[in-house]
């Protein structure tokens, strides 16, 4: 069977609302020239149709995270580096010596020493400096003679895995000191702005409209308020997700002043996380993936309980990966469930494979087609559930907080968490502006802790 295609109707609804103040054909019903000028009156339908459903997207963060005040001009946290020494580098096989520079590896110590496509060999650590280490192997002669792993020159990983020192001897000729990375995110200022004529506010409109946020009525005015301020908590919510800090030399660093920019999700990942490409084309293909995807946890910070937040796309292929199984472990869509007077549910919510437990969930931003479902860059994301230990520096203790959260700026006589404030001479008089202004402003940034262990699906 041929899969089918979708193609939207000519006359398919405005999708983006018009930046024009004023009372425009293409924003209302005008009886004037399509109505009135007819030989009968129309038979007006005096009740606005919802086509799209509650068009918000905000609520993500408010899942997966938490919000929390801040009086200064950036955050900036701590977050503890690996607890054990690994190193990369090249080795001239014949003397044994390794070019790593900051490698962190100890005379005396014990490593296990790779080199791609050659093997593995156990080595003694006999000198080092800031950025050489010198290995002798523990059974052959040399790392480029011997029966057993002939190493050659080239790129090598390693990792220390104890020490051995003769009798008698010192102490280790150095200490390793604690690494940790200091990170930081700055807050930025969110605008917006609704205004009316006061000739205009007046007005009865024909339609009742209703809205996201529970404006409804026959006021025209009233459902651009309420729509004017569900894209504002839009807006606060996707900047948080696709902010990008400002590189040097970059085009937005001057034009519009100080501009510093904001660290959202997707730069987080990108940066600090963790990337896959593809892998969900077929059942086969998403369980390769998920295998993938495991074994990275294990090497991150194996967090047990994940959250996936995907588009449509990707939920459907874990869906068909999940009933793909079903066969061989004798597992059915809602098997306990179903029942001849019920729909079949051939959806999952949930899944564990290995050692951890994935909750799935479709994410409507990255399926609106005016938002990120235009586009294929980013089908999903994995975020840790639960709280991480880091230390605050702002505080000066450790503390346990979401993986997410949201700081807005706020003191004991100010809050910009969400700010509306109204100008203008409609109702409460408060300049000459013959109309009603109403603005929006918030002053926030996102905070992701353990990027690690974060995933982005592309």
């Amino acid at each position: 069977m041929a899969v089918g295609t979708i193609t939207p109707g000519v006359g398919s609804l405005p999708a983006t609302p018009s930046a024009i103040k004023q009372t425009v054909a293409s924003a209302y019903v005008d009886l004037r020239d399509s109505g009135w000028a007819q030989q009968y009156l129309p038979d007006l339908m005096d009740k606005e149709a919802e086509v799209f459903g509650n068009r918000t997207i905000s609520g993500f963060l408010a899942q997966v995270g938490a919000e929390e005040a801040m009086a200064a001009d950036q955050v900036v946290w701590s977050e503890q580096g690996r607890l054990h020494v690994s190193a990369a580098g090249v080795i001239a096989a014949a003397t044994g010596i390794v070019t790593s520079n900051g490698h962190g590896v100890r005379k005396h110590d014990t490593v296990v020493l790779n080199r791609a496509g050659v093997g593995t060999l156990k080595c003694l650590v006999t000198a080092s400096d800031a950025n050489t280490f010198t290995v002798l192997p523990y059974t052959q002669a040399a790392m480029n003679t011997g029966s057993g792993t002939t190493f050659t020159n080239g790129a090598v990983t390693g990792f220390v895995f104890g020490s051995e020192h003769k009798k008698g001897t010192g102490v280790h000729e150095k200490a390793l000191e604690p690494s940790f990375a200091s990170l930081e995110n700055k807050p930025v200022i969110i605008k917006d702005l609704y205004e009316v004529s006061g000739s205009d506010a007046s007005a009865i409109g024909w339609i009742e409209v209703s809205g996201e946020e529970g404006q409804n009525g026959y006021m025209w005015y009233l459902k651009a308020n309420g729509d004017t301020m569900a894209r504002f908590t839009d807006y606060c919510e996707m900047t948080c997700i696709e902010g990008e800090l400002t590189a040097a030399g970059a085009g937005t660093a001057t034009p519009l002043g100080a501009i510093s920019g904001t660290q959202g999700l997707f730069s987080a990942i990108e940066t600090r996380g963790n990337v896959m490409t593809g892998g969900y084309g077929s059942p086969a293909d998403a369980l390769g993936s998920m295998d993938l995807l495991l074994k990275r946890f294990d090497s991150q910070g194996a967090i047990e309980e994940n959250m996936m937040f995907l588009n449509r796309t990707y939920s459907l292929a874990i869906d068909d990966m999940l009933a793909g199984l079903a066969p061989n472990i004798g597992v059915g869509y809602g098997l306990f469930d179903n029942s001849a007077d019920m729909a079949l549910n051939l959806g999952f919510t949930g899944f564990r494979r290995g050692t951890y437990d994935f909750y799935k969930s479709d994410w409507k931003y990255l399926n609106d087609a005016t938002l990120r479902g235009a586009f294929t860059d980013v089908n999903g994301v994995v975020v840790p559930a639960g709280t991480s230990n880091v230390y605050d520096q702002g505080l000066g203790k450790n503390m346990k907080r979401p993986f997410l959260h949201v700081r807005y700026r706020a003191s004991q006589t100010e809050s910009r968490k969400m700010k509306t404030w109204i100008t203008g001479s409609v109702g409460a008089a408060t300049s000459q502006l013959d109309a009603m202004e109403v603005n929006y402003l918030s002053e926030r940034c996102l905070v992701t802790q353990c990027a690690n262990n974060f995933f982005s699906m592309t």
